[in-house]
């Protein structure tokens, strides 16, 4: 065991050179340190109608319609309306600058109401004002059909549901957990092909077996480092993200689920690179492989995501801790496949 640790401390030590996996690290540091801040900006972009209330879009109203539309318009706090006189004066307030949206509501003698809208466009603005007009049409649907329900001789389909729930917190448990989780174990494989790849191409692999070190000591030493490095990586991250205000319900299941992803990506990191020596071979096989394989994992009752995420908020079912077990016997069995290989390919 002793020289299996020499070995993880000489590849450890060498990452301090790698300045490419120091950056990561770095940015994934500043990602879960700054998490508070960072989800705000982040949100706005993952669900822009989050951002009520901290930018008010103003719409400019204009057509024979626009009486019963701007108080659609303006009853939300993000969205306020200004009546026009017409629709070209809402168009000219809209080119200078004025008004971020305009909206053209025109009630035919049918009794139908036809909108024509307008949005800046080629911009994050442009996301902000659609969501908003979205919304606001909606609100103006639902009034009509209160209104005019007892003219109604059949019941149309019904309008989807408002959906309520904290979007900073659905972001965070769902998109930033997960990421945060699983970016450690994706490097870890990487980091594992490359070493190998780089070992093999260099011919000091050979010089390491003259130590004399056995193929599966070698292996063993480098696995240790690599697959220690990720759940590490995933505690410190978590630990952040608690300091900030998001603590995880099951940390130390969620640092299994890492630990045993991050096994499975250094196995085949380490298997891809005993197949293709050249380190760019090895680093593109792996990298679609590993991108193959989350793609294929998605498609499960409970992909790894979801996983993460009922660990983290709270709410596992018995299809999660399941999943849980499976991906550690997956991660065992992965490796012990990875560590044949390169056993099986030194003695040849």
């Amino acid at each position: 065991m002793d020289s299996r640790l020499v070995v993880a401390r000489r590849e450890l030590a060498s990452l301090r050179r790698e300045k490419t996996i120091v950056l990561a690290l770095a940015i994934q540091l500043f990602v879960a340190a700054f998490s508070s801040f960072l989800v705000v900006g982040l949100v706005s972009l993952y669900a822009p109608g989050a951002t009520a209330g901290a930018y008010v879009v103003t719409v400019g109203v204009a057509g024979n319609a626009s009486g019963d539309i701007a108080p659609a318009v303006s009853a939300s706090g993000a969205r306020t309306a200004i009546e026009y006189e017409n629709p070209d004066l809402a168009r000219n307030a809209f080119q200078r600058g004025e008004v971020d949206a305009v909206v053209v509501a025109d009630r035919l003698s049918s009794g139908r109401t036809t909108v024509e809208a307008v949005a800046p466009e080629g911009s994050f603005e442009t996301t902000l004002v659609v969501t908003q007009l979205k919304d606001a049409l909606s609100d103006y649907e639902r009034q009509q059909r209160a209104a005019l329900s007892e003219r109604l001789t059949r019941q149309p389909l019904d309008l989807p549901p408002e959906r309520g729930g904290n979007p900073y917190f659905g972001f965070t448990y769902t998109v930033l957990v997960p990421v945060l989780a699983f970016l450690p174990a994706f490097i870890s494989g990487s980091i594992a092909a490359d070493s190998v790849a780089e070992e093999l191409d260099r011919g000091t692999f050979e010089l390491l077996r003259a130590a004399p070190l056995s193929v599966a000591n070698i292996v063993d030493g480098k696995a240790l480092a690599f697959v220690a490095i990720a759940p590490a990586q995933a505690a410190c991250w978590f630990a952040f993200l608690a300091l900030n205000g998001t603590p995880l319900a099951h940390p130390l299941a969620t640092l299994g689920l890492v630990g045993a992803v991050a096994t499975v990506l250094v196995g085949a990191g380490i298997a891809t690179a005993i197949l293709a020596p050249k380190r760019r071979e090895a680093q593109l096989l792996y990298s679609f492989g590993a991108l193959a394989a989350f793609g294929v994992a998605s498609l499960l009752p409970e992909s790894p995501q979801n996983v993460v995420a009922k660990l983290a908020i709270g709410s596992p079912t018995t299809v999660t801790w399941l999943s849980v077990a499976g991906a550690l016997a997956l991660g065992a069995a992965g490796y012990a496949a990875a560590r044949l290989a390169a056993d099986r390919a030194g003695g040849a």
